[in-house]
């Protein structure tokens, strides 16, 4: 009955990872990088501004494939956003596994220093000696 439990528990977390490396896998798959395959940044489009997210496929399919220069000339941010989400996901997985809810306290200063990281990422990336934070 232990077994069970603890497998019960863990659906959530091994649910959300397979979601997840399915969406790697179909990035891995199919190349941000040739046109037609995924819309473009409308912000980019437009404006052309570089949002916080521009590059992130192509950063996600580097380092899908293990080119972790390339992923990080993409979009430095969304390899740091990887990593961070994967420690979360192991500790939610650690937590479950002992039958602890998950835990996760983000309070307003938290997210007003999300913002303000989003934000300087999204200036220093479309100054015009910062070529390497460009995708």
């Amino acid at each position: 009955m232990h077994a069970t439990a603890v497998l019960r528990r863990l659906a959530v977390p091994v649910g959300v990872l397979t979601t997840v490396a399915g969406a790697f896998a179909y990035v891995g798959v199919v190349d941000p990088n040739q046109p037609g395959h995924y819309p473009v940044c409308p912000l980019l489009r437009y404006t052309g501004v570089y949002c916080p997210g521009c590059g992130g496929l192509r950063s996600a399919h580097a380092f899908v494939h293990g080119d972790f220069a390339t992923a990080l000339h993409d979009n430095a941010l969304a390899v740091a956003g990887y990593l961070v989400l994967a420690v979360g996901w192991t500790l939610w997985v650690l937590r479950a596994a002992r039958g602890r809810p998950p835990r996760l306290v983000l309070g307003p200063a938290h997210l007003w220093s999300l913002g303000a990281l989003l934000l300087a990422f999204t200036v220093v990336r479309n100054l015009p000696f910062s070529g390497l934070l460009r995708p």
